[in-house]
């Protein structure tokens, strides 16, 4: 391989466009725009005004992989053929980034990690760009470095996604069960998910109550809420929808010895003077309330997003350094919200890991019934902005 990594681009969309320029513009040094797939000639027509001459177009994206014009691969199409083309990716030796989710359920996601394990050469990431993010980077550690003992409750209210009914009229894949696989807990909370297992680890038990179309012409979830159990006996709670015209993004984790939450921009961290067990054991106040400390909280202040996981990406082609995730994560927070949606279908709680057969039999009874609009004229918006990274 030469100094510069040849990329490839499968799905010029909204994020793989914004991904496109970053390269563009010098942002991703140690790649090259080679080659762009889309099966839309209006994007491909997009992609010649818009990217170097020296940028190859295809309209079928096997053809692309076969070319032998890219080294690494990005996949940017709908959910259920991020799996389909990583494994191709794989197959030919190729570094493959596969955007959020991993796929659509974990049955076939479990598939291409099967691959990946059979292709060990191949750098194998995902983009789960949130990781960047310094307030969650630290949350992590300070929970998982046992200072503070054990998580007792973890709730997180994610609100702020608010999507009008036009963005849901973009495009004919968009908030159905054939063509995205389910709705904001598969677009727009993959990222939270992701952070929230990677921060508090995996639930034992999921309980969900969720409302299709609730506020929103559509046939998939816009207003979710989850209760979960985790091994250690800590419950959590997860609400998001895409209806509320002004959210709340609030992540509270309450330990044995402090409360540490992430809110508006910031990471806050009160400390117990002591364990509440044994406050609670020794104290001969019968209204006692803990006394408290608010302790400042070092950050490095960086928060690199998508430019940050692909640069790392980079790096791992190229000198070996560590990716910001590992592709064979991404099934772990698509479980999440594979267990929300079997418990949501069922009307039971779930245990995890989930019976991945029966998902897929519910989830297919729903494709069936799905009512894409083919004739849906497609939309495409500028995505630099919106680091939450929803397609």
């Amino acid at each position: 391989m030469s100094s510069k990594i040849r990329l490839g681009i499968i799905g010029i969309g909204n994020m793989g466009s914004g991904h496109a320029r970053g390269v563009m513009e010098g942002k991703n040094p140690d790649f090259e725009l080679a080659a762009v797939a889309d099966i839309s000639p209006e994007r491909l027509a997009w992609a010649e005004k818009n990217l170097p001459g020296t940028t190859a177009r295809f309209d079928e994206a096997i053809a692309m992989l076969d070319s032998g014009l890219i080294d690494a691969c990005m996949v940017c199409v709908p959910h259920y053929d991020h799996p389909r083309y990583a494994i191709e990716c794989m197959r030919r030796g190729i570094h493959v980034m596969v955007e959020k989710p991993a796929g659509v359920y974990t049955k076939q996601v479990r598939e291409m990690n099967a691959e990946a394990a059979k292709h060990p050469e191949v750098v194998f990431g995902m983009m789960f760009n949130q990781r960047t993010n310094c307030l969650y980077r630290k949350l992590r550690e300070l929970v998982q470095s046992g200072r503070y003992g054990q998580i007792r409750r973890a709730n997180w209210i994610i609100t702020d996604w608010y999507r009008p009914q036009t963005y849901y009229d973009s495009g004919a894949w968009r908030a159905t069960w054939s063509g995205e696989g389910g709705g904001v807990l598969l677009n727009q909370c993959p990222h939270q998910l992701d952070l929230w297992q990677w921060i508090c680890g995996m639930p034992a038990k999921v309980e969900t109550h969720m409302h299709f179309g609730k506020w929103h012409d559509i046939e998939v979830e816009d207003d979710v809420t989850t209760y979960v159990e985790y091994e250690n006996g800590a419950t959590g709670v997860f609400i998001t929808t895409t209806g509320e015209a002004h959210g709340t993004n609030r992540l509270e984790i309450n330990m044995d010895k402090a409360q540490l939450v992430v809110e508006q921009g910031a990471l806050k961290v009160a400390e117990f003077a002591q364990p509440e067990q044994e406050f609670s054991r020794t104290t001969p106040d019968v209204f006692a309330v803990m006394p408290v400390s608010e302790v400042p909280v070092e950050l490095d202040g960086k928060n690199e997003q998508h430019i940050g996981v692909i640069n790392a990406w980079g790096g791992a082609i190229l000198r070996g350094e560590p990716l910001v995730a590992r592709g064979e994560e991404g099934i772990n927070g698509l479980m999440l919200s594979n267990a929300m949606h079997l418990s949501a279908f069922l009307g039971k709680p779930v245990e995890l890991p989930i019976d991945e057969e029966l998902f897929y039999d519910e989830l297919m009874k729903r494709v069936a019934t799905s009512r894409r609009k083919p004739e849906t004229k497609a939309v495409f918006a500028d995505t630099s902005g919106t680091y939450g990274g929803a397609k």
